[in-house]
């Protein structure tokens, strides 16, 4: 029995060793370093990826070897921003964008048709597939907040306006038709929601009490609903954070990470998960991270950068999307040279510095995109949103603002569709 316990112990170990996580980026022809902002699988095989800037989808039927591209800004022609992809079945998919554009498909992805919502719906940031034909969707990080609601399978939609429970929303997360969750931000920091009535009313479960904090992402661990876990985005000089409740979202515990705009999260079991971002408040990039103890520590894996999402399939399989699109499996199927990049910030800047009466930033951008300028103080402590804007074309911009506050260093934050980062200026 001992040498039969010990074969089955060295075949186990064996298996582990070979997981691991690698990029597939000799799948896509058009990264250009720009990150696929989701990714979505419907079985181990079958899946599709959605590219941000470049605003296009990916398909594949062979577990990543190999992709095909669907659907493109050339194709649409305009300039979009692809935040999320959801699929109810193998024909019927959704796909929201930051530029006032939500697409459908029901021949699994070959066409995808506008669909035009009930209320403008400027961003739908999060979709969640809750039943054959019931999908919920919500936004947006720059507000307004609301969730969307089709039942049947896109036809017709809902609009739920959700100004009451929060400013912004990012993430929505349902188990069935009526049991769901929600989570942004609002005026007192991030916020986690709930709902048991297909979110005609919603309960606070959660605030991170820092304003300016979002709660990103959501996962609850499909062999036990009643562990969940989120993921903050801080802004510096505070530091992000991993969420975890194992009572179905009652009590929390929060964890510090050593980066700032943690935004990816998904755990195998209530020990075992990775998460990741965008790069941290120094500059340098955000690899994945990963526990085996439930977020007490983190390793850096070495591999991957600017995550927006981490699918699970089961305990040997599971997907993220970032800089490219990247796999957990069997290492010994195949390898891929590639060279990770940091995101490239915004070009902004504040003249003068010191300011006196006056606050001028010159912001340039090389897409259509939309800008959060918020202050802070030294400290990390919100002052006040100064500007919200849309950016329909390329160029510079410059804002003025009345800078009425006393003598002393504050900090700028600029959210934008491709992530936030602060300017330091004095006073």
């Amino acid at each position: 029995m001992k040498k039969i316990f010990l074969g089955c112990l060295f075949f186990s170990a064996f298996v582990q060793a070979q997981l691991q996580w690698r990029p597939l980026s000799s799948a896509f022809s058009n990264t250009n370093n720009h990150r696929f902002d989701d990714v979505f699988f419907l079985n181990e095989n079958l899946g599709w990826a959605a590219n941000g800037e470049n605003a296009a989808v990916y398909k594949t039927t062979d577990g990543g070897t190999t992709w095909a591209t669907q659907v493109n800004e050339t194709s649409l022609g305009g300039n979009y921003y692809f935040r999320n992809i959801e699929f109810l079945n193998e024909n019927v998919g959704f796909v929201g964008s930051l530029n006032n554009l939500f697409l459908r498909t029901t021949d699994g992805g070959e066409h995808w048709n506008p669909v035009t919502l009930p209320q403008p719906s400027p961003a739908v940031c999060g979709l969640a597939a809750a039943g054959p034909t019931t999908i919920y969707g919500c936004g947006t990080y720059f507000s307004p907040a609301f969730v969307i609601k089709s039942t049947d399978s896109g036809e017709t939609w809902q609009y739920i306006n959700m100004s009451a429970y929060a400013t912004a929303l990012v993430e929505v997360l349902f188990l069935d038709e009526l049991n769901g969750y929600a989570s942004g931000s609002n005026s007192n920091g991030g916020v986690i929601l709930k709902t048991t009535d297909g979110g005609q009313t919603w309960t606070s479960l959660y605030n991170t009490g820092i304003a300016g904090e979002y709660v990103w992402k959501l996962q609850v661990l499909a062999s036990n609903h009643n562990v969940i876990f989120g993921s903050v985005e801080a802004n510096a000089p505070n530091f992000g954070k991993m969420l975890r409740s194992v009572d179905g979202g009652q009590n929390w515990v929060s964890k510090p990470l050593p980066y700032v705009s943690v935004q990816a999260i998904g755990f195998m079991d209530e020990n075992h998960g990775w998460m990741g971002g965008y790069v941290s408040h120094l500059g340098e990039n955000f690899p994945i991270l990963e526990t085996t103890d439930g977020g007490d520590t983190w390793t850096d894996i070495g591999v991957g950068s600017n995550l927006n999402r981490v699918v699970i399939l089961s305990d040997h399989l599971a997907y993220a999307s970032g800089t490219t699109i990247y796999k957990f499996s069997d290492t010994s199927l195949s390898a891929t040279n590639f060279q990770e990049n940091n995101r490239v910030p915004l070009k902004a800047t504040v003249s003068p510095n010191p300011v006196k009466d006056k606050l001028n930033i010159t912001v340039e951008f090389s897409n259509p995109d939309h800008l959060v300028i918020e202050l802070y103080d030294a400290a990390g402590r919100f002052i006040k949103q100064l500007k919200l804007d849309e950016i329909t074309t390329p160029g510079k911009r410059n804002y003025i603002f009345d800078f009425p506050y006393a003598s002393g260093a504050y900090l700028l934050n600029l959210h934008n569709n491709t992530g936030r980062q602060s300017l330091k200026f004095i006073k």
